[in-house]
């Protein structure tokens, strides 16, 4: 008997050691890994730089609290708004603690109350970004949500401009909804919703939680459609698996974020932001994230070429080495065969097979990913077939 409560429906997997692309098992089987920890472990696992990293800063203190200086803080806030265009970070813990200070600070920013989202989003399990989060299966059970949201349909221009009014804070998105099935933003669409955002008064969030920290070939999404964010959330890759979360903004929010308006005691510990700076060291070289499109783009032509003719496959979507695969029909059986195999996936919706591989995962180890899920599918879709017949 567990005595964890039953929130997750764990795999039949123990791991007990892991090392870039691979994990090992408690029964020693190794499995090659394209979950990244749901893209957290973007340089893979136990990277020894970013575990050197870690190590020293274990050597010097753990925690103080933010009533200190912490020079580390200033170093990989610094690396955040250079990669973004942005000014100012808040360090929190998680992706859901960054998208509730985004939430907080575009109501007290703005003087306003609504926020709107879309439906497929999804924003975090906190009171507030589970309200944000435009998916009822979330919210079941808990009763009645924070006020006020409204989710409009993604890339609705119409929709959404029925929505926007004078009591709009902000409009909250991902440039691609990473639990919501991969739906893609159409470009046209976000740029058109951030240029009567603002004229309406109203702030840009976007949450790059899963998109960013190179994850889609840049080091945030939005950048590949030009877009100008006032907020921008980031969590996942960020810190290589140490908790670590932030929102990014404009400096002309500082005065909604002054002393005693916000905090968190853990966020922005001295460990996390060791592992922090290290990680974005590497991926946001540009060097570094050209090859992650180029790895995407790999990953997608063999994906592409061997399962047009599958008739249970609908589509590829995604962008870098953020990747799905939309069948007919659901794809949660096809992990467990997939795991059987020896490569671990995840699903994203109901019907979406996702891949997260590492930003560093090599082409040999594309190749091996690539020819295991092949056969999987195409096993699966005979068996469907014959089934179904």
């Amino acid at each position: 008997m567990s005595n964890l409560f039953p929130t997750y429906a764990r795999w039949d997997v123990t791991p007990v050691s892991a090392k870039g692309a691979w994990l090992t098992d408690k029964n020693g089987k190794t499995y090659l890994d394209f979950t990244t920890g749901i893209s957290v472990c973007n340089l893979g696992h136990v990277p020894d730089h970013v575990k050197q990293a870690v190590n020293d800063q274990l050597e010097k203190f753990w925690h103080t609290s933010n009533l200190f200086q912490i020079e580390l803080q200033e170093e990989v806030a610094k690396q955040l708004t250079a990669a973004s265009g942005l000014d100012l970070v808040f360090f929190a813990n998680s992706g859901a603690e960054a998208n509730e200070a985004a939430i907080k600070l575009a109501r007290k920013a703005t003087g306003r109350s609504k926020i709107i989202t879309f439906v497929d989003s999804f924003h975090g399990r906190t009171f507030g970004t589970m309200a944000a989060t435009g998916q009822e299966k979330i919210k079941t059970g808990f009763g009645p949500m924070l006020e006020k949201f409204e989710y409009v349909p993604f890339n609705d221009l119409e929709a959404l401009k029925e929505a926007l009014d004078t009591e709009t804070a902000a409009v909250m998105f991902e440039v691609i909804q990473g639990e919501g099935g991969l739906n893609a933003g159409n470009p046209e669409f976000l740029r058109q919703t951030e240029e009567w955002a603002h004229k309406n008064g109203s702030l840009i969030i976007v949450d790059e939680v899963q998109t960013g920290i190179g994850r889609t070939g840049k080091p945030f999404a939005f950048q590949h459609i030009g877009l100008d964010p006032d907020i921008v959330s980031s969590a996942k890759g960020i810190a290589s698996g140490l908790p670590l979360g932030a929102i990014i903004g404009k400096k002309e929010l500082a005065e909604a974020f002054s002393p005693g308006s916000h905090g968190s005691t853990f966020g922005g510990n001295p460990i996390s932001l060791a592992a922090a700076k290290a990680t974005l060291e590497t991926i946001f070289d540009e060097s570094f994230l050209t090859q992650v499109e180029q790895k995407g783009d790999k990953l997608s032509s063999l994906l592409a070429e061997a399962l047009s003719s599958v008739p249970q496959v609908k589509r590829l979507k995604g962008k870098g080495l953020m990747i799905g695969i939309e069948l007919t029909e659901e794809a949660a059986p096809l992990l467990s065969a997939a795991r059987q195999k020896g490569l671990l996936i995840l699903t994203a919706g109901t019907n979406t097979i996702r891949l997260l591989p590492p930003l560093n995962v090599t082409e040999k180890e594309i190749e091996q990913a690539a020819a295991l899920l092949i056969e999987t599918i195409k096993e699966h879709a005979c068996e469907s077939t014959t089934k179904n017949g």
